[in-house]
């Protein structure tokens, strides 16, 4: 009988702690932020640059004729929204095309927005580990009439990363800046 009831208590203490970390891992994010890529001004960055602050990533290319240019000026949108929030807030811009987006190509591009947006960039390994990261798609499109014969395909989302880099939400192409804003008042 004391052998059963041994084997029960040591049963029961197995399940709480079973379902301590099942609780754990039901809160854990997806995934988080993973990098370590290059700047505009050429400094080496990763994701632990920008512990305690929300980011807001978003990847493309500066060649982009529509999507990056509309979703980076709806970043701008939302970070003039946030007035004095936007301290706590990180845009970032990693590019899918390190081939034409060095960080002199980046560097013209990304003050554009005038947001404060962070451009990455790196070797093509570089972004290929990094977007493995992230549940994004890119590819080369070789299409004559867009420069350097080639344009990019790719996932247009705006991912969300809350201070400790952990997946907090993400808005596809064509989300209003006053949705998004919204979304980010409320969490921070």
């Amino acid at each position: 009988m004391a052998g059963v009831a041994a084997l029960a208590f040591v049963w029961l203490l197995l399940w709480s702690d079973y379902r301590a970390d099942s609780a754990r891992t039901d809160a854990e994010p997806p995934f988080f932020a993973e990098f370590e890529l290059t700047d505009h001004q050429g400094m080496v960055r990763t994701e632990e640059d920008f512990a305690g602050r929300w980011m807001l990533v978003f990847f493309g290319f500066t060649n982009c004729p529509d999507v990056c240019p509309t979703t980076l000026s709806e970043v701008a949108a939302v970070m003039d929204g946030l007035g004095d929030d936007a301290a706590k807030v990180q845009p970032i811009f990693i590019t899918i095309d390190p081939e034409r987006d060095t960080p002199a190509a980046l560097a013209e591009y990304v003050p554009l927005f005038d947001a404060g947006i962070i451009g990455l960039t790196g070797t093509p390994e570089q972004i290929a580990a990094t977007s493995e990261t992230f549940p994004i798609f890119f590819e080369r499109v070789e299409e004559a009439a867009a420069p350097d014969g080639y344009t990019m395909g790719h996932t247009s989302h705006l991912f969300l990363f809350d201070p400790d880099a952990g997946f907090a939400d993400s808005w596809p192409y064509g989300t209003s800046a006053e949705e998004i804003l919204a979304n980010l008042e409320e969490r921070i």
